[in-house]
């Protein structure tokens, strides 16, 4: 259960320590038996201004005395056969730097061995039908092993909140309903996508991309923006303006762009009416992107 509360008091300036064992981990996060609110943002590390977005959002909503942990693990339960896993980047004292002054209090960042200290483990979680479609289409497995490390840590952690972002929208809609299905003590938050100026969504992978992919890949924003601005016309029509947006979008290879129900995180009926997710997977050259908007369908 998560520990509670207590009221404001003077507290010296924060200074963010860096932990890699459970152990050492839960003697940080709660050196005393004083109960605050408390909260955990998720990060498979390469922290950007999206992940800043998360902890300040995290440091807003528990105050000045509660505490914030970050979390950076690259899993390798979410990566399948030919993925980036090798490839993904990693810098940690970076991470920290970032974290820290975001308002992280801890840093939690342990190897595999520490997380699966057995090995791959024989008992996972399932995102069920959930997580059958979309992503999980094109990466199967990965939402398995995505809320098989998320329990995890949530249990590690054992926060009031639990902060994701917006961008992973069907990882988000699987991590609320595990929380809801399995009955964690815990408030899932999301907070919405970080964007550059120019409507590309910030993206640990984006460093991958060459000045020339960079500019092709504003097509998959471009194609949403389109796609909100024709939601009072309907589902087809915000289809429709999606899919002109990116015909023939030089550089883009399109994995999929859907209009989902949030609640199933299924395909839309053409009859749908409401708040829907608007959402893209393309590569752009080699490396594989998402995004998405919320829209309101009417």
């Amino acid at each position: 259960m998560a520990r509670g509360k207590q009221p404001a008091r003077a507290k010296a300036p924060r200074t963010t320590v860096v932990t890699h064992t459970v152990g050492d981990f839960e003697a940080a996060f709660w050196p005393d038996e004083q109960p605050v609110d408390n909260a955990v943002v998720m990060t498979m590390g390469a922290l950007h201004e999206g992940h800043a977005a998360l902890v300040r959002a995290a440091r807003k909503q528990v105050g000045r005395d509660g505490r914030v942990a970050v979390t950076v693990f690259v899993n390798p339960l979410q990566f399948g056969a030919g993925e980036d896993l090798e490839r993904y980047p990693r810098s940690l004292d970076e991470d920290v730097r970032l974290a820290g002054e975001m308002g992280a209090d801890v840093v939690f960042a342990p190897s595999a061995e520490e997380m699966y200290p057995n090995g791959e483990p024989l008992v996972r979680l399932s995102a069920g039908p959930m997580g059958a479609g979309f992503e999980g289409a094109s990466r199967p497995g990965h939402f398995d092993g995505m809320l098989t490390v998320v329990a995890k840590l949530l249990h590690i952690t054992d926060p009031d909140y639990a902060f994701f972002g917006e961008k992973d929208a069907q990882q988000l809609a699987i991590v609320r309903r595990m929380v809801a299905d399995l009955d964690f003590d815990v408030e899932v938050v999301g907070v919405p996508t970080a964007r550059e100026e120019d409507g590309l969504a910030l993206s640990s992978r984006n460093r991958f991309l060459s000045d020339t992919e960079r500019g092709q890949a504003l097509a998959l924003s471009k194609a949403l923006f389109a796609g909100r601005d024709a939601g009072a016309q309907g589902a087809k029509a915000v289809r429709s303006a999606a899919a002109d947006a990116l015909d023939g979008a030089s550089g883009v290879t399109l994995d999929y762009l859907a209009l989902i129900d949030p609640d199933s995180f299924t395909e839309a009926p053409d009859d749908f009416r409401g708040e829907a997710v608007l959402a893209v997977a393309a590569k752009v050259g080699s490396t594989r992107l998402i995004d998405n908007v919320r829209i309101i369908v009417r």
